[in-house]
């Protein structure tokens, strides 16, 4: 499925999920950690069908034209590939559950199930149904109706096969009546309310601590939801499809973008299905029936699963109380230098500072929008936002400082991925209040994540701001690591209000001395740097390249790149996730190294490195080098001036780089073998946390 030079994206990126499923797998991670990590991998796996598998399939329905994005690989064929990957990781995880429920009983942890119910614990689970439940259920019998009811995408729903029995009165030749009995059969979907915890914590007994599935107690449970009928038996088996999570924008002028973009994920639950998972103990009888009413065909994708589906929710396992059973807990590290309890703004005016969350704090980012909302020296405030928080301090921030006679411009993007309900309501909210909102550009979505104020300091305006590889988002700043820079450069920033130029000016092709911008610049520079390498290294100068990326999947990047280690240039690349470059391939990439790291927290930063002759070039950005974010999308990449943050991020990547416990070697045979080296162990993430301790304490 792969050729000599690029390994397909899909299958790469299944092979990424299957490093998540190594976490979960391994025992040297803490148990609760480790069916998080399985509720991830399940998560991901739901998006991987909602968007690239519902791609390729579409590919597949439109004809031999559109296959050549796929690398020559037939749309058919690489559908079928996937399936058979998914339905042996999916049995992978299952295994790797059970393994993890058996271990914690030895930590007195028992999950049940409904025919492992103590009697102390009936009472319990009876109430708990018929208060909390019970009114939140909803049942369906499908011999009543003429179709299938639309199923919710990525709703669980227990599929019940309800057998009665029914005297029937028949008269016999010589006009006898007779009695005799007939059976009759019903099917009843339940769907698994989504706004109640999925784990039920029960009361603990002689020191022991329980736990049963919003599922199982459901099943004990049956009879009660079925006691109107006179039945003979009840079984339940949980099902779920997926469906096409593409969105359709109407074209009708009269609707705003909000109400086109609100419209479109409305009709996303009518999106074709492309996956279809069941448990695989389902009789055959109640699964044709389930297939005949949905249509579904046996060349779609069909996934027979475990007892129980949307294990995503495991993301969210109880912690019990436990935590030698979780990650340690170490808190977010202050910016040497940069004091929260002192004005912010007035210490980015001295010098650059880099904040590296989680390790640092993110309150950084909050302090410096409350404080530019609340002084009466800043007048406006721009800002791009791609993700928010649930409940987001940078959208009061914003509102505050409208509040306060600032002009703010919030460049919002409305077709983030599964973000769009928030960013929706959001977005309403600010409009509301006075925000001046900007929707993007026609044709591309805008990636890019950076804030830009001004400031009236001696008769004059100044800019302060900050650029980030990551979302401004209170969540996932405790969970993703990311960087960001805050600066006062005066050439900087003058450039990224350029950017918010072009977002509402975008006829206009700016040029741009320091920043590289995507989509009319990314490709070029990044060749030309590439190249300025290959250059150094024929003439004998120090040449090299360090890439952090998310994904690298662009063929023209990945061509490139090979052109380079075939001119001698050592290439480190650090890939979290999909990598189409195959690296240490004789005479195409012997001098490139590929690696993936994942552990605790999700890599998420984008960092470039070009030794340039010993003079290095160092950028953070917001672009993997995939061909959206180059072509597709308002990319930002940073130059970095000063020279201590430079070296910092030179000295972060080494760290990264040298993991030999969490890293894992990217290879053609995509098996994710473990990155060993000699000398002492490095688990990359533990040691950055120290770095970042010991510069607090040197500053102190």
């Amino acid at each position: 499925m792969a050729n000599k030079k690029y390994t397909n994206r899909e299958l790469s990126w299944l092979s990424f999920n299957a490093r998540v499923l190594q976490e979960a797998a391994d025992e040297t991670v803490p148990l609760i950690e480790r069916l998080r990590f399985l509720g991830i991998f399940s998560n991901n796996l739901d998006e991987f069908f909602k968007v690239r598998y519902a791609t390729v399939k579409r590919i597949d329905l439109a004809g031999k034209a559109a296959k050549s994005v796929l690398g020559g690989i037939k749309a058919s064929k690489l559908l079928e590939a996937i399936t058979k990957i998914v339905i042996d990781q999916q049995s992978e995880s299952l295994k790797i559950l059970e393994d993890i429920q058996e271990k914690l009983k030895e930590h007195n942890i028992h999950v049940i199930n409904e025919n492992e119910v103590t009697y102390k614990q009936q009472d319990f689970i009876k109430n708990y149904f018929l208060s909390k439940v019970s009114p939140a259920l909803v049942t369906i019998i499908l011999n009543e109706l003429p179709e299938m009811p639309s199923l919710k995408d990525s709703a669980a729903y227990l599929a019940v096969k309800m057998v009665m029995t029914e005297e029937v009165e028949q008269k016999d030749g010589i006009d006898r009546i007779l009695k005799r009995k007939t059976k009759e059969k019903r099917y009843v979907l339940i769907e698994i309310p989504r706004n109640i915890e999925r784990f039920v914590v029960l009361p603990e007994e002689d020191g022991k601590q329980y736990i049963i599935l919003l599922d199982d107690l459901i099943r004990y449970n049956l009879h009660t939801i079925f006691n109107i009928f006179d039945y003979e038996s009840l079984s339940a088996h949980m099902i779920k499809i997926t469906r096409d999570a593409g969105l359709d924008l109407d074209s009708d002028l009269s609707k705003s973008f909000i109400e086109k973009i609100s419209d479109s994920v409305k009709d996303r639950i009518k999106g074709d299905p492309v996956r279809f998972v069941y448990d695989k103990n389902i009789d055959s009888e109640t699964l044709t029936y389930l297939m005949n009413k949905m249509g579904i065909e046996s060349t779609d994708s069909i996934i027979p699963g475990g007892r129980y589906h949307n294990r995503r929710d495991y993301m969210d396992f109880p912690s019990l109380g436990r935590p030698e059973l979780q990650f340690e807990k170490r808190e977010p590290l202050p910016i040497p230098g940069l004091i929260l309890q002192t004005s912010v703004l007035k210490g980015i005016a001295e010098k650059d500072y880099l904040l590296y969350t989680p390790y640092q704090s993110f309150a950084y980012v909050v302090k410096f929008l409350r404080e530019a909302a609340l002084d009466p020296k800043v007048k406006t405030i721009k800002i791009t936002i791609y993700r928010l928080a649930k409940i987001s301090h940078i959208a009061s921030s914003l509102i505050n400082a409208v509040k306060n006679g600032k002009k703010v411009t919030v460049q919002i993007e409305l077709r983030a991925r599964f973000d769009e309900v928030a960013n929706i309501r959001y977005a309403e909210q600010m409009q509301e209040e006075g925000v001046n909102l900007i929707f993007g550009v026609p044709g591309l979505k805008v990636h890019c994540k950076t804030c830009v104020i001004e400031r009236e300091e001696e008769g004059k305006l100044k800019r302060y701001g900050f650029i980030s590889t990551g979302n401004f988002n209170e969540n996932t700043s405790r969970l993703y690591t990311d960087y960001t820079l805050f600066t006062a450069d005066a050439a900087i920033l003058k450039e990224i209000d350029m950017v918010f130029e072009f977002f509402e000016t975008n006829y206009k092709v700016n040029k741009y001395k320091h920043l590289i911008v995507s989509p009319h610049y990314t490709r070029n520079v990044i060749y030309s740097l590439i190249q300025a390498e290959i250059d150094n290294a024929k003439n004998g100068k120090p040449a090299g390249i360090r890439l952090k990326l998310n994904s690298l999947s662009d063929n023209g990047v990945i061509d490139k790149l090979y052109m380079a280690s075939k001119a001698g240039v050592k290439i480190k690349l650090i890939v979290r996730g999909i990598c189409c470059l195959n690296p240490g391939i004789e005479g195409i990439s012997d001098n490139i190294e590929a690696i993936s790291i994942v552990d605790k927290f999700l890599e998420h930063p984008r960092v470039y490195i070009f030794e340039n002759g010993g003079n290095r070039k160092v950028y953070i950005s917001s672009a993997d080098l995939m061909t959206r974010n180059l072509d597709q999308r308002v990319e930002i990449s940073c130059p970095i001036y000063d020279e201590d943050i430079k070296q910092e991020l030179i000295e972060t990547f080494e760290i990264s780089w040298s993991d030999n416990v969490k890293a894992r070697t990217h290879c053609r045979g995509m098996d994710n073998p473990y990155r060993r080296t000699n000398g002492e162990r490095v688990r990359s993430q533990f040691a950055l946390y120290d770095y970042y301790l010991r510069k607090t304490e040197i500053y102190e």
